[in-house]
């Protein structure tokens, strides 16, 4: 699925009041600028947002932040936001490799939801949950690591399931067919998945943990 570049993005991002302009300022504070000490869950290249905008509004007493480094996606998802107003709900454009200096020890989950394969060797370390990411994650959970996980990509979630297993992480759920899993495991669909629904393909996906 591709993305339409839109030209104006910059003026919709700045202007939106939904995105966090300086995330920096708020590391540590994040609760501070939700106004409440509820769970926070972040998104990690959101794309135009259908999942964590859904999300936030399924659930109003859980914080979400969706983080996205395209700003043409990043632009489309503010557009989709439009009028609503979603208090639980906040937007950084930036790269996920700078998260933790946007975050102290604040996040209680993390949503990998068909996030860049990245299917080369060469290119494993790009991937969200190889090692490297999730030594980043430790520095972010605010106590348990929690992460879901959703793809349609078979390396992908085969290089997921071995990087999880090695950091210790347990697997709650894993399903091989998500849409078809007799459990009914809770879904909101991404724009990715809502196509790759209609095309009858598989969707991966696992909720993994490590209590502390």
């Amino acid at each position: 699925m591709r993305y339409n570049v839109i030209k104006d993005a910059d003026k919709i991002i700045s202007g939106s009041d939904y995105l966090v302009k300086e995330p920096k300022n708020y590391k540590g504070k994040w609760a501070t600028l939700f106004g409440n000490n509820k769970p926070i869950c972040l998104e990690l290249g959101m794309g135009r947002g259908s999942f964590i905008i859904n999300m936030a509004k399924a659930h109003p007493n859980v914080n979400y932040i969706g983080l996205e480094l395209d700003k043409s996606q990043t632009a489309t998802a503010i557009k989709s936001i439009g009028n609503q107003k979603i208090n639980n709900l906040k937007i950084i454009c930036a790269d996920a490799s700078c998260i933790t200096d946007f975050f102290g020890k604040e996040i209680d989950t993390i949503y990998l939801t068909f996030s860049e394969p990245w299917p080369k060797k060469k290119d494993e370390k790009k991937r969200f949950t190889n090692i490297g990411y999730l030594k980043l994650y430790d520095r972010i959970f605010r106590k348990n690591k929690h992460i879901i996980l959703k793809t349609d990509n078979k390396i992908l979630f085969a290089s997921a399931i071995e990087s999880l297993s090695s950091y210790w992480y347990v697997f709650d759920k894993v399903s091989m067919d998500l849409h078809n899993d007799e459990r009914n495991i809770p879904n909101i669909m991404t724009d990715f998945e809502k196509q790759y629904f209609k095309e009858h393909r598989n969707i991966y996906y696992l909720d993994a943990s490590f209590k502390n």
